[in-house]
């Protein structure tokens, strides 16, 4: 299956939270990391990644390795609500997302308008709203999207075709590719297969041989850098919207108006009977070309208000300012649940016991 997907990594996110909120420890190496003596990193700036620093590494370690580091104790709290609001963001932007842990997100491209240009808006948004720096790899499945996203970090932005993936990362390690960990690695490496080019041209019979009937050929497939373009959205729901087509294009703004508030109270009086509410609120218009524009904007409670709904949208679409006619026009509402946290949150701050 083939499509168009995106991977956004929020760059070393718990340390860009912690230096958000302590703007004077830019630059400077910082360690978020717990305070016991098997207290482990949970992440680390840049400027700390260049000593050889990195998650999960023994506290003590990092900190021989810069005396000079700034250790931070790490916030829970503050960390799940700095994902909550880019999630918000990245919902107000696209229809079909699938949040993987606290700081990264696959998202759906496909049949999307200028995908690229779009996905430089958001990243965009996202730090002028939170100040977190975003990684974005896009390619036509969600590994060649995945490994493109981690090319090059930081703030990086990286477009792949599967044909271009095996070509940049053929003498990568094969350990590169997420679904290859540390006792498959060292197996391969047995078979003196150790680049991402070796094991595209292994012999499958041998990998069968090793590794079984499924996992051999598997391994294959993810060095060819084939995989599935499929974003799982089974989340609840975390919007709803309304939207209307015109039978013939509209120019006039007070139109367009009318329009928006009609949809607004359709929303509303949903949102209201469903009990659902939300704080990001987004109008979606598609001109005569069938450019796609939205724009969102996030206030600081939960809302299912007729009113607050229209004087925002309303605001937002004056703010945009259609300069062709408009062929459809949309108002939703974002961000009804929490964003899901895993993986990384579920990083012990101590190493076990021996």
């Amino acid at each position: 299956m083939t499509g168009l997907v995106a991977h956004l990594d929020l760059d070393a996110f718990f340390a860009s939270v912690e230096l958000s909120r302590r703007p004077e420890l830019k630059g400077m190496p910082v360690i978020v990391a717990g305070s016991g003596p098997r207290a482990v990193v949970t992440t680390a700036s840049y400027e700390a990644r260049l000593f050889g620093i990195g998650s999960a590494m023994p506290a003590a370690r990092a900190k021989r390795l810069c005396p000079e580091a700034v250790v931070i104790a790490p916030n829970s709290a503050a960390y799940r609500e700095v994902s909550r609001a880019v999630m918000e963001i990245i919902a107000a932007h696209i229809d079909r997302f699938e949040q993987l842990g606290i700081d990264e997100a696959f998202l759906d491209l496909e049949g999307l308008h200028s995908p690229k240009a779009a996905m430089r808006r958001l990243v965009a948004e996202i730090y002028e709203q939170t100040s977190m720096r975003a990684s974005i790899g896009i390619g036509p499945n969600r590994l060649v999207a995945k490994v493109a996203s981690d090319a090059e970090k930081p703030n990086g932005f990286v477009v792949l075709t599967a044909e271009q993936a095996r070509k940049r990362f053929a003498d990568a390690p094969v350990s590169l590719v997420p679904g290859i960990g540390p006792r498959t690695n060292e197996r391969l490496g047995e078979m003196a297969i150790t680049t991402l080019a070796q094991l595209r041209a292994a012999d499958e019979r041998s990998l069968i041989e090793r590794f079984g009937a499924r996992q051999g050929p598997a391994l294959i497939a993810l060095a060819s850098f084939d995989g599935s373009a499929e974003v799982v959205t089974d989340r609840e729901a975390v919007s709803e919207s309304r939207e209307t087509t015109f039978d013939q294009d509209i120019s006039s703004g007070d139109e367009l108006e009318g329009e928006l508030k009609r949809l607004a109270a359709e929303l509303a009086e949903a949102l209201q009977r469903n009990n659902r509410s939300g704080r990001t609120i987004r109008i979606k218009v598609r001109l005569d070309d069938w450019t796609t524009v939205t724009r969102a904007k996030t206030i600081s409670a939960l809302t299912n208000d007729y009113a607050t709904i229209i004087e925002v949208a309303t605001a937002l679409l004056r703010e945009y300012g259609p300069q062709r006619p408009v062929r459809l026009v949309g108002v939703g509402v974002t961000g009804f649940t929490p964003a899901r946290e895993r993986d990384q949150l579920e990083l012990p701050l101590e190493l076990p016991a021996a």
